[in-house]
């Protein structure tokens, strides 16, 4: 846990004892600040019982208070809390603000920072894996993984690395990354905001924070982020802010199983503008992609067996998220990927997958959406109905060859055979590792029902 002496003696109100809630209260705690804390949940509210005053921050006097700490998930268009601390004079932060003020009281470190509507796990992830292979200390949070202020502080010469959502933006004041990111900006969340160029302008926000010697790159591939990256660039000292050079690296992305795609190819580019920039050599960071594994559900490597590729993209629970995996892995010469697509679908069509169905050898059809996708797809490539995940990755792997891909990749929710797409990736993984054994064990393909 991170324990800083600038908040002893002050006093703060946390509302929402989720995780990121419940590690701020712990923090403040162990550094000898005062706090009221509550959540609608009881169970919630049992977590720090005994320990902090119990009270809701919208029905306490806030004079005096040196913070209310929210949640993420609270909308601040919307909650009342913003206007009740505003009415005090109280700033409404986050976990990741408390992180900034505590930072003088740790061991010398930097901090990375990355954002962005897509990618931003993957190139978060993948920038604490490249810094851990080169030998560098590091810690990974914010909107991934535990909670920053959980963690154990680094020695001295670490790295934080923090994925920022707008929301944890918009909750911080303070964070100077020493090198931050942009990857892109579409339309999203904007139920949260009054229209798209807020949303835009809370990601930018990220790169006002930092002082003009500090480091910054951008993906600059769509107008909001190319916007984003000359404004800083026309307030930054010579070279210390850039757009991520793929070029660069496009003759190396076919060493990287887990970063294929021309999405994993800016998310690469940028990752490797960070690290070396935080003084990781060029051949240390290509060696690192080389042995990333991707994150859980998110076209996630999980075997290569006799030349074939098993990719668990669970994640992908619409059209949209699934065409990237489609767009990754290209005819070579011919169509290699073995389509496991289907489950509780959220709209009707192929989307955004309409435009990769070339790269796609053979689809298998499951769920409730299966005779769906097998209606658009029939005539198109060769569609077997399997209807659950085991028949189909069996069919799957009697096709396949070497240099072809078998991914699970949806394009729908999970809900109709599985209670989340966790489960129904972790399902995936175990049956494709039972199917590679040797010798391949029988497997009772109804027993994916059970996994709901």
């Amino acid at each position: 846990m991170i324990v800083s002496g600038a908040f002893c003696g002050k006093r703060y109100a946390v509302l929402g004892l989720a995780r990121s809630g419940l590690a701020a209260v712990d923090t403040l705690l162990a550094s000898g600040a005062e706090v009221v804390a509550w959540d609608r949940q009881d169970v919630a509210r049992d977590k720090v019982g005994g320990r902090a005053r119990l009270a809701d921050p919208l029905d306490i006097d806030l004079t005096g208070f040196d913070g209310v700490v929210v949640s993420p998930g609270v909308p601040l268009n919307t909650h009342p809390i913003a206007e009740r601390a505003a009415r005090f004079g109280v700033p409404v932060i986050g976990d990741i603000e408390l992180f900034a003020l505590a930072r003088g009281s740790l061991p010398a470190h930097k901090v990375v920072g990355i954002t962005g509507t897509n990618g931003k796990s993957t190139t978060t992830a993948l920038v604490h894996h490249i810094l851990e292979s080169a030998g560098v200390p590091a810690r990974m949070g914010g909107n991934i993984g535990l909670p920053i202020l959980a963690q154990e502080p680094l020695p001295e010469s670490g790295v934080y690395v923090l994925e920022l959502s707008s929301y944890q933006i918009d909750l911080t004041r303070s964070l100077a990354c020493d090198a931050a990111a942009l990857g892109n900006v579409t339309p999203d969340h904007l139920d949260r905001y009054g229209d798209f160029a807020a949303y835009a302008a809370s990601k930018a926000r990220l790169f006002a924070m930092q002082a003009a010697d500090q480091f910054a790159v951008f993906g600059c591939a769509d107008e909001p982020t190319d916007a984003i990256f000359h404004a800083e660039q026309a307030r930054r000292a010579a070279g210390r802010v850039t757009c991520a050079d793929r070029a660069a690296l496009a003759g190396e992305q076919a060493n990287w199983p887990a970063l294929q795609g021309p999405h994993n190819l800016e998310n690469a580019a940028i990752a490797a503008a960070l690290c070396e920039d935080l003084g990781v050599p060029r051949a240390a960071v290509l060696a690192a992609m080389a042995s990333f594994r991707g994150l859980p559900h998110r076209m996630e490597v999980v075997a290569d067996h006799r030349g074939v590729l098993f990719v668990n993209d669970s994640k992908a629970t619409n059209p949209a998220s699934a065409a990237p995996a489609l767009a990754a892995y290209p005819p070579s010469p011919r169509p290699r990927i073995h389509w496991i697509v289907g489950g509780l679908p959220k709209e009707d069509g192929l989307g955004e997958c309409e435009a990769f169905i070339g790269n796609v050898a053979a689809a298998y059809t499951i769920g409730e959406a299966g005779p769906r996708f097998a209606e658009l797809l029939e005539g198109r490539v060769r569609v077997e109905k399997a209807e659950l995940m085991c028949q189909a990755l069996r069919l799957a792997m009697a096709a396949a060859g070497p240099g072809d891909v078998v991914l699970l990749s949806p394009a729908c929710a999970s809900f109709d055979q599985f209670r989340d797409y966790e489960k129904r990736g972790e399902y995936f993984r175990e049956l494709v590792a039972m199917l590679i054994g040797e010798p391949s064990p029988p497997i009772d393909c109804f027993a994916g029902k059970s996994a709901a």
